[in-house]
Protein backbone atom coordinates (compact mmCIF):
# COMPACT_ATOMS: atom_id res chain seq x y z
CA UNK A 1 0.00 0.00 0.00
CA UNK A 2 1.14 3.37 -0.67
CA UNK A 3 0.44 6.39 1.48
CA UNK A 4 0.71 9.98 0.82
CA UNK A 5 0.96 12.33 3.81
CA UNK A 6 0.76 15.99 3.38
CA UNK A 7 1.73 18.19 6.48
CA UNK A 8 4.49 19.96 7.76
CA UNK A 9 8.14 18.48 7.41
CA UNK A 10 9.21 20.21 10.55
CA UNK A 11 6.80 18.97 13.45
CA UNK A 12 7.33 16.28 15.51
CA UNK A 13 3.52 15.67 15.25
CA UNK A 14 4.38 14.13 11.76
CA UNK A 15 7.32 12.70 12.84
CA UNK A 16 6.01 10.43 15.35
CA UNK A 17 2.50 9.48 13.58
CA UNK A 18 4.62 8.01 10.23
CA UNK A 19 6.76 5.89 12.83
CA UNK A 20 4.04 4.64 14.22
CA UNK A 21 3.63 2.86 10.42
CA UNK A 22 7.25 2.72 9.73
CA UNK A 23 7.89 -0.94 9.77
CA UNK A 24 4.29 -1.90 7.90
CA UNK A 25 6.44 -2.50 4.55
CA UNK A 26 3.88 0.49 2.85
CA UNK A 27 5.43 3.08 0.77
CA UNK A 28 5.56 6.25 2.46
CA UNK A 29 5.61 9.66 1.15
CA UNK A 30 5.15 13.07 2.33
CA UNK A 31 4.47 16.39 0.40
CA UNK A 32 5.58 19.29 2.34
CA UNK A 33 3.00 22.31 2.90
CA UNK A 34 5.91 24.86 3.24
CA UNK A 35 9.38 25.42 3.11
CA UNK A 36 10.82 24.59 6.55
CA UNK A 37 13.88 22.43 8.03
CA UNK A 38 13.46 19.01 7.47
CA UNK A 39 12.94 16.93 11.19
CA UNK A 40 15.65 14.87 11.56
CA UNK A 41 13.88 11.87 13.23
CA UNK A 42 11.77 10.81 10.45
CA UNK A 43 11.81 7.21 9.49
CA UNK A 44 11.53 5.31 6.42
CA UNK A 45 9.68 8.05 4.73
CA UNK A 46 10.23 9.30 0.86
CA UNK A 47 10.00 13.17 1.03
CA UNK A 48 9.05 15.28 -1.49
CA UNK A 49 11.61 18.46 -2.10
CA UNK A 50 11.22 21.43 -4.68
CA UNK A 51 15.18 21.46 -5.16
CA UNK A 52 16.63 20.04 -8.01
CA UNK A 53 20.04 19.21 -6.41
CA UNK A 54 19.01 19.54 -2.65
CA UNK A 55 21.82 20.68 -0.44
CA UNK A 56 21.62 18.13 1.82
CA UNK A 57 20.16 14.66 2.25
CA UNK A 58 19.25 12.94 5.51
CA UNK A 59 21.10 10.47 7.30
CA UNK A 60 20.11 6.92 8.70
CA UNK A 61 16.50 6.16 9.02
CA UNK A 62 16.35 5.17 5.69
CA UNK A 63 14.63 8.43 4.98
CA UNK A 64 15.16 9.84 1.50
CA UNK A 65 14.80 13.35 -0.30
CA UNK A 66 12.93 13.03 -3.78
CA UNK A 67 13.76 16.26 -5.87
CA UNK A 68 10.76 17.54 -8.40
CA UNK A 69 10.39 19.87 -11.01
CA UNK A 70 7.62 20.90 -12.62
CA UNK A 71 7.76 24.15 -15.36
CA UNK A 72 4.92 25.49 -13.52
CA UNK A 73 6.85 25.15 -10.18
CA UNK A 74 9.70 26.74 -11.81
CA UNK A 75 7.96 29.44 -12.64
CA UNK A 76 6.31 29.85 -9.55
CA UNK A 77 9.32 29.90 -7.48
CA UNK A 78 11.73 32.28 -9.82
CA UNK A 79 8.68 35.42 -10.98
CA UNK A 80 8.52 36.45 -6.98
CA UNK A 81 12.82 36.70 -7.29
CA UNK A 82 11.73 38.80 -10.60
CA UNK A 83 8.78 40.74 -8.73
CA UNK A 84 10.55 41.31 -5.36
CA UNK A 85 7.42 39.70 -3.97
CA UNK A 86 7.37 36.41 -1.28
CA UNK A 87 7.82 32.96 -2.41
CA UNK A 88 4.75 30.66 -2.73
CA UNK A 89 4.33 28.31 -0.41
CA UNK A 90 4.08 24.83 -2.31
CA UNK A 91 1.22 24.76 -5.03
CA UNK A 92 -1.87 22.54 -4.62
CA UNK A 93 -0.54 21.59 -8.97
CA UNK A 94 2.97 20.74 -7.87
CA UNK A 95 0.40 18.21 -5.05
CA UNK A 96 -1.72 17.25 -8.00
CA UNK A 97 1.21 16.32 -9.90
CA UNK A 98 2.65 14.30 -7.74
CA UNK A 99 -0.54 12.37 -7.12
CA UNK A 100 -1.35 11.74 -10.73
CA UNK A 101 2.88 9.87 -10.70
CA UNK A 102 2.51 8.43 -8.11
CA UNK A 103 -0.86 6.96 -7.38
CA UNK A 104 -1.21 6.51 -3.64
CA UNK A 105 -3.86 4.18 -2.07
CA UNK A 106 -4.33 6.79 0.23
CA UNK A 107 -3.77 10.88 0.97
CA UNK A 108 -3.68 11.81 4.51
CA UNK A 109 -3.54 15.45 5.34
CA UNK A 110 -1.87 15.82 8.75
CA UNK A 111 -3.14 19.94 10.25
CA UNK A 112 -6.16 21.94 8.75
CA UNK A 113 -5.14 25.50 7.93
CA UNK A 114 -1.87 24.47 5.62
CA UNK A 115 -2.13 20.63 4.65
CA UNK A 116 -6.38 20.27 4.82
CA UNK A 117 -6.54 23.90 2.37
CA UNK A 118 -3.62 22.53 0.01
CA UNK A 119 -5.12 18.81 -0.19
CA UNK A 120 -8.40 20.31 -0.91
CA UNK A 121 -7.36 22.43 -4.05
CA UNK A 122 -5.61 19.49 -5.33
CA UNK A 123 -8.55 17.53 -5.30
CA UNK A 124 -10.39 20.57 -6.99
CA UNK A 125 -7.77 20.68 -9.70
CA UNK A 126 -8.09 16.34 -10.42
CA UNK A 127 -11.92 16.32 -10.06
CA UNK A 128 -13.59 13.20 -9.69
CA UNK A 129 -9.92 11.35 -10.01
CA UNK A 130 -8.81 11.64 -6.87
CA UNK A 131 -7.72 8.87 -4.20
CA UNK A 132 -9.07 8.04 -0.61
CA UNK A 133 -8.61 11.01 1.45
CA UNK A 134 -8.43 11.00 5.02
CA UNK A 135 -8.08 14.46 7.21
CA UNK A 136 -6.71 14.74 10.59
CA UNK A 137 -6.80 18.15 12.56
CA UNK A 138 -4.87 18.94 15.27
CA UNK A 139 -4.40 21.58 18.07
CA UNK A 140 -6.91 24.26 17.05
CA UNK A 141 -7.84 23.65 13.60
CA UNK A 142 -11.73 23.59 14.42
CA UNK A 143 -12.45 24.45 17.96
CA UNK A 144 -10.61 28.31 16.89
CA UNK A 145 -10.32 28.76 13.05
CA UNK A 146 -14.03 27.42 13.06
CA UNK A 147 -15.44 30.27 14.80
CA UNK A 148 -13.41 32.60 12.05
CA UNK A 149 -15.10 33.58 9.10
CA UNK A 150 -12.53 33.89 7.02
CA UNK A 151 -12.18 29.89 7.50
CA UNK A 152 -15.34 28.73 8.16
CA UNK A 153 -16.38 28.03 4.82
CA UNK A 154 -12.69 26.45 3.79
CA UNK A 155 -13.05 23.89 6.99
CA UNK A 156 -16.89 23.25 5.46
CA UNK A 157 -15.12 22.59 2.40
CA UNK A 158 -12.66 20.31 3.58
CA UNK A 159 -15.25 18.40 5.98
CA UNK A 160 -17.45 17.65 3.11
CA UNK A 161 -14.80 16.58 0.64
CA UNK A 162 -12.62 14.20 3.17
CA UNK A 163 -13.64 10.78 3.26
CA UNK A 164 -12.12 10.09 6.31
CA UNK A 165 -12.12 12.65 10.07
CA UNK A 166 -9.35 12.17 12.28
CA UNK A 167 -9.16 13.82 15.73
CA UNK A 168 -7.95 14.15 19.56
CA UNK A 169 -11.39 14.49 20.99
CA UNK A 170 -14.89 13.88 20.82
CA UNK A 171 -15.33 17.61 21.44
CA UNK A 172 -13.93 18.47 17.63
CA UNK A 173 -16.20 15.62 16.06
CA UNK A 174 -19.04 16.76 16.93
CA UNK A 175 -17.48 20.20 16.07
CA UNK A 176 -16.72 18.86 13.03
CA UNK A 177 -20.32 17.43 12.12
CA UNK A 178 -21.89 20.58 13.14
CA UNK A 179 -19.51 22.03 10.21
CA UNK A 180 -20.53 19.89 7.88
CA UNK A 181 -18.50 16.59 7.75
CA UNK A 182 -19.83 14.09 5.79
CA UNK A 183 -16.78 11.39 6.11
CA UNK A 184 -16.18 7.98 8.45
CA UNK A 185 -15.02 9.07 11.70
CA UNK A 186 -11.56 7.70 12.67
CA UNK A 187 -10.86 6.36 16.54
CA UNK A 188 -9.77 9.19 18.88
CA UNK A 189 -5.98 9.13 19.38
CA UNK A 190 -3.58 11.33 20.07
CA UNK A 191 -2.09 13.42 17.15
CA UNK A 192 1.13 13.18 18.99
CA UNK A 193 1.38 10.04 18.22
CA UNK A 194 2.44 7.56 21.42
CA UNK A 195 5.25 7.29 24.42
CA UNK A 196 7.41 4.47 25.79
CA UNK A 197 6.47 4.68 28.74
CA UNK A 198 9.08 2.74 30.04
CA UNK A 199 12.10 4.88 29.20
CA UNK A 200 10.13 7.70 30.37
CA UNK A 201 10.50 6.80 34.12
CA UNK A 202 14.26 7.01 33.90
CA UNK A 203 13.44 10.55 34.13
CA UNK A 204 11.32 10.88 37.07
CA UNK A 205 12.41 12.37 40.24
CA UNK A 206 12.48 9.67 42.98
CA UNK A 207 9.70 9.74 45.61
CA UNK A 208 5.90 11.00 46.16
CA UNK A 209 4.89 13.77 43.69
CA UNK A 210 4.28 15.67 46.84
CA UNK A 211 7.99 16.00 47.40
CA UNK A 212 9.23 17.36 44.39
CA UNK A 213 10.24 21.15 44.78
CA UNK A 214 9.63 22.46 40.41
CA UNK A 215 6.75 23.92 39.01
CA UNK A 216 6.87 23.60 35.23
CA UNK A 217 5.28 26.52 32.87
CA UNK A 218 4.45 26.12 29.25
CA UNK A 219 6.03 29.15 28.51
CA UNK A 220 3.64 29.92 25.01
CA UNK A 221 2.88 33.77 25.08
CA UNK A 222 0.98 34.45 21.69
CA UNK A 223 -2.20 34.01 19.55
CA UNK A 224 -3.45 31.36 22.13
CA UNK A 225 -0.23 30.89 24.89
CA UNK A 226 -1.16 32.68 27.90
CA UNK A 227 1.94 32.01 29.97
CA UNK A 228 1.82 35.45 31.07
CA UNK A 229 -0.85 34.87 33.19
CA UNK A 230 0.35 31.72 34.87
CA UNK A 231 3.28 34.41 35.73
CA UNK A 232 0.99 36.23 37.29
CA UNK A 233 -0.96 33.31 39.14
CA UNK A 234 2.23 31.96 40.34
CA UNK A 235 3.02 35.69 41.78
CA UNK A 236 -0.02 35.37 43.99
CA UNK A 237 1.22 32.20 45.29
CA UNK A 238 4.89 33.83 46.07
CA UNK A 239 4.23 33.13 50.07
CA UNK A 240 3.74 29.41 49.17
CA UNK A 241 6.72 28.70 46.22
CA UNK A 242 9.36 29.43 48.75
CA UNK A 243 12.07 26.59 48.19
CA UNK A 244 10.52 25.92 44.38
CA UNK A 245 11.82 26.52 41.17
CA UNK A 246 9.63 27.32 38.05
CA UNK A 247 10.85 25.60 34.93
CA UNK A 248 9.63 27.38 31.54
CA UNK A 249 9.14 25.82 28.42
CA UNK A 250 9.65 27.83 25.23
CA UNK A 251 9.61 31.18 26.44
CA UNK A 252 9.38 33.93 23.73
CA UNK A 253 11.44 37.11 24.60
CA UNK A 254 8.43 38.70 26.54
CA UNK A 255 8.05 35.84 28.84
CA UNK A 256 11.74 35.60 29.47
CA UNK A 257 11.73 38.54 30.55
CA UNK A 258 8.55 38.63 32.46
CA UNK A 259 10.11 35.73 34.36
CA UNK A 260 13.24 37.40 35.09
CA UNK A 261 11.47 40.47 36.50
CA UNK A 262 9.17 37.89 38.70
CA UNK A 263 12.11 35.90 40.09
CA UNK A 264 13.78 39.20 40.92
CA UNK A 265 10.67 40.44 42.62
CA UNK A 266 9.74 36.73 44.05
CA UNK A 267 13.01 35.69 45.11
CA UNK A 268 12.05 32.34 43.51
CA UNK A 269 14.48 30.89 40.74
CA UNK A 270 13.67 30.70 37.32
CA UNK A 271 14.80 28.20 34.65
CA UNK A 272 13.79 28.68 30.96
CA UNK A 273 14.48 24.82 29.80
CA UNK A 274 14.42 26.34 26.05
CA UNK A 275 13.41 29.74 24.09
CA UNK A 276 11.86 27.48 21.76
CA UNK A 277 10.07 24.31 22.48
CA UNK A 278 10.90 23.02 18.96
CA UNK A 279 14.94 22.74 20.31
CA UNK A 280 14.78 21.03 22.88
CA UNK A 281 15.28 17.24 23.32
CA UNK A 282 13.17 15.11 24.51
CA UNK A 283 15.54 14.10 27.35
CA UNK A 284 15.05 17.66 28.26
CA UNK A 285 11.03 17.77 28.71
CA UNK A 286 10.50 15.13 30.01
CA UNK A 287 13.44 15.86 32.87
CA UNK A 288 11.74 19.02 33.57
CA UNK A 289 8.25 17.10 33.85
CA UNK A 290 9.98 14.68 36.16
CA UNK A 291 11.06 16.89 38.56
CA UNK A 292 7.64 18.81 38.63
CA UNK A 293 4.71 19.12 41.29
CA UNK A 294 2.52 20.91 39.00
CA UNK A 295 2.30 21.41 35.97
CA UNK A 296 0.52 24.53 34.03
CA UNK A 297 -0.20 25.23 30.87
CA UNK A 298 -2.59 28.18 29.57
CA UNK A 299 -4.01 29.00 26.15
CA UNK A 300 -7.13 30.56 24.53
CA UNK A 301 -7.23 27.76 22.65
CA UNK A 302 -6.06 23.83 22.05
CA UNK A 303 -6.40 20.55 21.36
CA UNK A 304 -5.00 18.06 22.93
CA UNK A 305 -1.63 19.34 24.33
CA UNK A 306 1.41 17.62 24.11
CA UNK A 307 3.05 18.87 27.15
CA UNK A 308 -0.07 17.99 29.37
CA UNK A 309 -0.01 14.26 28.53
CA UNK A 310 3.89 14.43 29.07
CA UNK A 311 2.81 16.02 32.29
CA UNK A 312 0.35 13.10 33.42
CA UNK A 313 3.12 10.97 32.52
CA UNK A 314 5.35 12.24 34.44
CA UNK A 315 3.15 12.61 37.42
CA UNK A 316 2.89 16.58 37.66
CA UNK A 317 -0.25 17.61 38.49
CA UNK A 318 -1.59 19.40 35.64
CA UNK A 319 -3.40 22.55 35.63
CA UNK A 320 -4.85 22.65 31.70
CA UNK A 321 -7.09 25.55 30.57
CA UNK A 322 -10.44 24.98 30.13
CA UNK A 323 -10.19 25.25 26.35
CA UNK A 324 -8.24 22.14 25.66
CA UNK A 325 -9.42 18.48 26.02
CA UNK A 326 -8.25 17.84 29.43
CA UNK A 327 -12.05 16.96 30.74
CA UNK A 328 -11.27 13.84 28.23
CA UNK A 329 -8.53 12.64 30.46
CA UNK A 330 -8.69 14.30 33.88
CA UNK A 331 -11.42 14.78 36.27
CA UNK A 332 -11.28 18.52 37.80
CA UNK A 333 -10.49 18.95 41.51
CA UNK A 334 -9.37 14.97 41.29
CA UNK A 335 -6.91 14.12 38.53
CA UNK A 336 -5.97 18.08 38.23
CA UNK A 337 -7.63 21.42 37.96
CA UNK A 338 -9.46 22.51 34.98
CA UNK A 339 -9.21 26.73 34.63
CA UNK A 340 -10.20 29.53 32.52
CA UNK A 341 -6.72 30.92 30.66
CA UNK A 342 -7.20 34.42 31.54
CA UNK A 343 -8.21 34.43 35.20
CA UNK A 344 -4.79 34.96 37.41
CA UNK A 345 -7.25 34.87 40.79
CA UNK A 346 -9.08 31.31 39.96
CA UNK A 347 -5.44 29.85 38.60
CA UNK A 348 -3.66 30.91 41.75
CA UNK A 349 -6.75 29.06 44.03
CA UNK A 350 -5.95 25.99 42.00
CA UNK A 351 -1.99 26.32 42.44
CA UNK A 352 -2.75 26.91 46.48
CA UNK A 353 -4.80 24.08 46.17
CA UNK A 354 -2.00 21.91 44.33
CA UNK A 355 0.97 23.09 46.82
CA UNK A 356 -1.07 22.44 50.00
CA UNK A 357 -2.50 19.14 49.50
CA UNK A 358 -0.01 16.17 49.44
CA UNK A 359 -2.64 13.74 49.18
CA UNK A 360 -4.39 15.47 46.40
CA UNK A 361 -1.17 15.77 44.34
CA UNK A 362 -0.06 11.66 45.41
CA UNK A 363 -3.57 9.82 44.46
CA UNK A 364 -3.96 12.14 41.26
CA UNK A 365 -0.68 10.63 39.88
CA UNK A 366 -1.21 7.18 40.43
CA UNK A 367 -4.32 7.38 38.62
CA UNK A 368 -3.07 9.59 35.61
CA UNK A 369 -0.22 7.24 35.50
CA UNK A 370 -3.32 4.52 34.91
CA UNK A 371 -4.57 6.63 32.14
CA UNK A 372 -1.41 6.96 30.52
CA UNK A 373 -0.82 3.38 30.41
CA UNK A 374 -4.19 3.00 28.51
CA UNK A 375 -4.49 5.37 26.36
CA UNK A 376 -0.73 6.41 25.87
CA UNK A 377 1.08 3.57 25.41
CA UNK A 378 3.10 3.10 22.17
CA UNK A 379 2.81 -0.33 21.66
CA UNK A 380 -1.15 0.19 22.06
CA UNK A 381 -1.53 3.17 20.48
CA UNK A 382 0.50 1.97 17.43
CA UNK A 383 -1.64 -1.58 16.92
CA UNK A 384 -4.74 0.71 17.23
CA UNK A 385 -2.95 3.17 14.49
CA UNK A 386 -1.95 0.30 12.23
CA UNK A 387 -5.78 -1.82 12.15
CA UNK A 388 -7.22 2.16 11.50
CA UNK A 389 -5.13 1.95 8.45
CA UNK A 390 -5.97 -1.58 7.81
CA UNK A 391 -9.68 -0.88 7.68
CA UNK A 392 -9.46 1.62 5.32
CA UNK A 393 -7.13 -0.29 2.70
CA UNK A 394 -10.21 -3.20 3.26
CA UNK A 395 -13.05 -0.76 3.03
CA UNK A 396 -11.44 0.44 -0.52
CA UNK A 397 -11.36 -3.23 -1.75
CA UNK A 398 -14.63 -3.39 -1.11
Amino acid sequence: MRILFVGMVNAIHAVRWTALIADQGWEIYFFPVERARLHPSFQKTTIFNPNIFPRRYPSGNEVRLLPWVSPLFLLEAKLPKILKRPAPTFSASALARIIQIYKPDLIHSLEMQHAGYLTLKAKERLGGNFPTWAMTIWGSDIYLFGRLQEHKAKIRSVLEACDYFGSESERDIHLARELGLKGKVLPVLPATGAFNLDACQKFKRPGLISERRAIFLKGYQHFAGRALVGLRALAMCADLLQGYQVDILGANPDVALAAKLFSQDTGIPVNIVSDNARDVSDDDVFSAFGRARIAIGLSISDGLPRAFLEAIIMGAFPIQSNTACADEWIVNGETGFIVPPEDPDIIADAIRQALLNDDLVDRAAEINALTARERLDEVKIKAQVVNMYQEIFAEQEK
